[in-house]
């Protein structure tokens, strides 16, 4: 997959069909654009996502900078689909100013050559957000451009979008989440060195530190999945700061792996949260720490 990042100088040869969104969380509704514009690859179109970096709620202060799904794990989410090209367009004061008119012919239609446009109702772009799905679709025809408007997938009668899911991951409701995003909850990132209490205890993990933007559920323990390299492992998860071993208040995600014994120390790993098994809580010492880790990794073999 090809990323253009960082510049809005940039010119694609090839004609596009692409999908225009913020795209936090990958949900089952970004998951109808992609759809749309993944089908144009049987006509000859290069697959296209284009969204903004950063979000327009990080550039204008209007949201708490947490992502369900932060930079890289989007990368890899629209590699895996299929996606050919996406464009991290570069969201500045000047850039939200262009005007939409301006945002489409200049933007859209020449420096994406883009043929087929996928885009949510409730789109908006450009000056005073005043760009949005009817400006879109009355200057196709002029431009050379076909759209599609999709509109709200809602799942058990309620819209789908990522303030939902938000509500849903802080209160540690994953089997929603996962129902809602089409996929379990992703946590993605390198393995780095824990304090290897686990492994002194018979019980090796894997540790990953998510980045500040990661939007994580409540601390505690969770049925999980690990994908690393082509394998899943099935997992039981810690999500929090380890309050038995260390004082250290750094927010990690720490892995038992069943059937798993490497040392994988900065190799790519892809945690999934299945479900909430347990807060997490401080033990009186190792030894109570050690029989409550046991039963989670038993009470693991039985989740399904």
């Amino acid at each position: 997959m090809e990323i253009i990042t960082g510049t809005t100088d940039f010119f694609l040869e090839k004609e596009t069909a692409a999908a225009i969104g913020k795209f936090d969380g990958v949900h089952i509704g970004h998951r109808r654009l992609l759809e749309e514009v993944l089908s144009c690859k049987a006509q000859g179109l290069a697959a296209c996502v284009f969204t903004f970096e950063p979000a327009p709620a990080v550039l204008f202060g209007t949201g708490d900078g947490k992502e369900l799904t932060t930079r890289e794990e989007k990368r890899a989410l629209f590699e895996r689909m299929g996606v050919d090209i996406l464009v991290e367009f570069p969201l500045t004061k000047q850039t939200a100013a262009m005007p939409p008119e301006i945002f489409v012919s200049d933007v859209l239609a020449r420096r994406m050559n883009v043929r087929f446009i996928a885009a949510g109702r409730d789109l908006s772009f450009g000056a005073g957000g005043r760009g949005n799905a009817a400006l879109l679709q009355s200057l196709s025809q002029d431009l050379g451009y076909e759209v599609k408007i999709i509109e709200k997938v809602c799942f058990q009668g309620k819209e789908v979008s990522s303030t939902y899911i938000k509500s849903q991951v802080e209160t540690g409701n994953m089997k929603l989440v996962e129902q809602l995003l089409g996929m379990p909850y992703p946590i993605m990132g390198k393995v780095v060195h824990g304090n290897r209490i686990g492994r002194t205890l018979g019980f090796p993990t894997v540790n990953l530190v998510p980045g500040e933007s990661k939007l994580l559920p409540p601390n505690g323990v969770y049925y999980s999945q690990v994908r690393y390299g082509s394998r899943k492992y099935r997992a039981i998860s810690n999500v929090g700061y380890k309050p038995t071993v260390t004082n250290e208040r750094v927010l990690g995600v720490e892995s038992y792996l069943y059937d798993f014994d490497q040392e994988i120390y900065e190799e790519p790993v892809e945690v999934y949260l299945l479900g909430f098994r347990r807060p997490e809580k401080r033990f009186e010492g190792l030894e109570e720490l050690k029989k409550q880790l046991k039963e989670d990794i038993e009470a693991g073999l039985r989740f399904a």
